[in-house]
């Protein structure tokens, strides 16, 4: 941090450019320039991200440390590498009647206001700020998950906002019980909203109120983190919205819920007098990894199925979160930065089928490695990546969290191998239907080598991460996972 005002503190740059591009795109009418503006916008936030670890402290409204750092870049890393996925998706929407000249700039306006509230959120030491930039960033996605005017576009927007709407009222009444618990040690002012200010007072602040505040913000914060039995949101926002947002959707939102999970249960864990806040996290994610692993079976809808895997995977990086202790917090932080960047690429793969083929179904997309045989294997190697088998990242970090579970609480072990072999075996099959066999009826030329190059650069990634993972990044991760463990 700098010694300048908030206001032009570097570090508020991060998600400035973004919320900055959002305002111009709105006020342009050419989409062309809107895709422009989104990609340099957002390519402005990713550059401005990579000074964090250079700018390390704390203000009044802004908190940069390795955890908030950690997770700030990679969102802007996704955010930039869907918006260059954007220019060639939307514009194929836009050529196929779907979307319109007016909702295509509705769309590059809410996009980077999605984006860069997320930053604002990760970002913010004042929890009324990240509640705030939360809820605004749910609002901008509900409006994008609606654009294409279909029922069932429609109907998934009204559903997402509806119950993520419910989830943030109860998180905001947990941020008010927070203040009052912490008030007798922080006093009133900004103190008792900061993450610095209730670190220092969490030890001193009154249990009762902090095991309530932790209730509403677990249930509350787990709606946006697509826990169980709060997801029911998510499977119908994948399918009916376009799929850059997906692409984000998919992990950099329920990363920035998790994160707040994350920095709460730190602070419960420092007062004698609160619940121990693991069983409860911990219930939770492995209810999601179980309930998402069965509901895989059955799904017709390419991007419903998809959304389950993510719900999945949430579930496993909140069950991470929950063991607690250095270690563990190190694998669910691995696990999420790795799922965050396959999950993103295997969207990006299956939204360029689905516009290829005509079809999200799984009986309209098959034979890609016949008919198209960059994308599919590009998708193959996606579905290999988040099912979990080597080389990739998603290896490493589930194999690292079995190994803390069986540390921490061995008798979970039976459950947690069910859930992830269950869906590791659905997701192969999967990967055999729409890869192999023989192929469906296409439209439209090939995917180019360009329009797969960010999908390639995230697969490339978490093979690096899983394969050979360099002792600076392991070094990094780890003093994130300790700005929250004792």
């Amino acid at each position: 941090m700098t010694g300048l005002p908030n206001w032009i503190d570097p570090v508020a740059l991060v998600p400035g450019f973004p919320l900055l591009g959002a305002l111009l795109a709105a006020m342009l009418r050419d989409p062309r320039l809107g895709a422009g503006i989104t990609i340099l916008s957002a390519g402005l936030g990713l550059a401005a991200s990579l000074a964090l670890p250079f700018e390390m402290g704390s203000s009044t409204f802004l908190l940069v440390d390795p955890l908030s750092a950690h997770v700030t870049i990679l969102t802007a890393f996704v955010g930039f590498t869907s918006a260059l996925y954007s220019l060639g998706d939307i514009s194929r929407e836009l050529a196929a009647g779907r979307l319109d000249g007016p909702r295509v700039q509705t769309y590059h306006a809410l996009f980077q206001s999605f984006l860069g509230f997320m930053l604002l959120a990760l970002l913010s030491n004042n929890l009324g700020v990240a509640w705030v930039s939360l809820e605004a960033a749910t609002i901008s996605a509900v409006l994008v998950v609606g654009l294409p005017r279909t029922p069932e576009a429609i109907e998934a927007s009204w559903k997402f906002f509806l119950i993520c709407g419910v989830g943030i009222a109860l998180a905001f009444f947990g941020t008010v019980v927070l203040y009052l618990a912490a008030l007798p040690a922080t006093g009133p002012g900004y103190a008792g909203m900061s993450w610095t200010g209730l670190a220092t007072a969490a030890p001193h602040s009154r249990g009762a109120l902090l095991n309530l505040a932790f209730v509403f913000l677990l249930v509350g914060y787990g709606t946006k983190a697509g826990l169980a039995p709060l997801h029911s949101w998510m499977p119908d926002a994948h399918a009916e919205g376009p799929t850059p947002v997906s692409a984000v959707l998919s992990g950099s939102v329920l990363n920035v819920a998790l994160v707040l999970i994350l920095r709460l249960r730190g602070l419960m864990a420092q007062n004698a007098e609160a619940v121990n806040p693991g069983p409860p996290i911990l219930a939770l994610g492995l209810l999601s990894v179980l309930l998402a692993a069965f509901s895989l079976w059955g799904r017709r809808d390419v991007k419903r199925f998809f959304a389950f895997s993510s719900i999945e995977q949430s579930g496993l990086a909140a069950f991470a979160v929950g063991l607690g202790g250095t270690g563990a917090i190190f694998a669910g932080l691995l696990h999420m930065t790795v799922h965050t960047l396959a999950k993103s690429a295997v969207f990006q793969a299956v939204g360029r089928a689905a516009q290829r083929k005509g079809s999200q179904s799984f009986t309209g997309i098959t034979g890609l490695l016949a008919s198209d045989r960059a994308l599919g294997l590009t998708l193959a190697a996606g579905i290999i990546a988040i099912a979990g088998l080597p080389p990739f990242g998603l290896f490493a970090s589930e194999v690292l969290i079995l190994s803390e579970t069986m540390r921490a609480a061995p008798a979970l072990v039976p459950l947690l191998i069910l859930g992830l072999l269950v869906s590791a075996w659905k997701l192969i099959a999967r990967l055999i239907t729409l890869c192999l066999g023989d192929p469906t009826a296409g439209q439209g030329p090939p995917a180019t080598r360009l329009a797969l190059l960010p999908a390639w650069l995230h697969l490339a990634i978490v093979a690096i991460l899983g394969f050979a993972m360099p002792g600076a990044i392991a070094a990094w991760l780890l003093q994130a996972a300790k700005v929250v463990t004792p």
